[in-house]
């Protein structure tokens, strides 16, 4: 199915509404815009929640979805809809998202500093996590912790850029997830880079534009979960 959803999100995660019109309304009553600033639930990053305020009423959005290729805002229960034609202003709940994009480019710095690959992961406002396969490799709480707040205090820039499918193929090491290969969208594919060295890989994601709006960070449990899998858990807060 053709794309009908501009993803506004993609080129700058800051916007935090933005007018659309809704373009279909489905049998289960998820809403479809022509454009949005909602994020869709992918890379273990939860969809958005929000509201869509239009001459008459508003309606609260649970979640975000993509199916088929269309974004899809889920309302909650009960509410009336907005018809097929309708002017909408689409507004996202911007304090969970920003904490969501704190802890996704938290999670990049973490997968910095641990040279293993991920075989899994959630990203959550306050608390998230990653999973590893370390081998040998041994995990320090305190050495990880210390050395992220460095990278947040040293406030690197982030950017986005896109590259082709063939040119992710001729450099597979970009890729540290081991059993989810990163969304590729009309033969290309989007990279966050952090600083000049820090991290660069394949992320649908949204971030911060600098490391130093993180605030602090701090590792939890380390988890066994496996003779090779260990799970970090990150904080955001002291």
């Amino acid at each position: 199915m053709t794309e009908r959803t501009e993803e506004l999100f993609r080129d700058d995660s800051y916007l935090k509404s933005c007018d659309a019109k809704v373009v279909d309304v489905n049998d289960r009553g998820g809403i479809v815009l022509d454009r949005t600033v909602f994020y869709y639930t992918g890379g273990g990053q939860p969809g958005d929640t929000g509201t869509l305020s239009f001459d008459g009423g508003s309606v609260r959005i649970g979640t975000t979805i993509q199916v088929d290729g269309d974004i899809i805002h889920v309302p909650e229960e009960g509410q009336s809809l907005p018809a097929p034609g309708t002017s909408v202003k689409a507004e996202i709940d911007w304090d969970t998202r920003y904490s969501l994009m704190k802890m996704h480019t938290s999670m990049h710095l973490l997968c910095s500093l641990v040279p293993c690959g991920v075989t899994g992961g959630q990203v959550g406002p306050d608390k998230s996590r990653l999973d590893f396969d370390v081998g040998e490799h041994t995990l320090d709480k305190e050495a990880l912790t210390e050395a992220l707040n460095r990278l947040i205090d040293e406030d690197h820039a982030l950017e986005t850029m896109w590259i082709s499918d063939a040119d992710l193929d001729a450099n597979p090491d970009l890729v540290r997830t081991m059993s989810v290969q990163p969304p590729r969208n009309a033969g290309r594919v989007r990279l966050v880079k952090i600083g000049d060295a820090v991290d660069l890989q394949p992320c649908g994601g949204t971030h911060l534009a600098r490391t130093g709006e993180i605030g602090r960070l701090r590792i939890g449990k380390i988890e066994n979960k496996g003779a090779r899998n260990r799970r970090v858990n990150i904080h955001l807060g002291d």
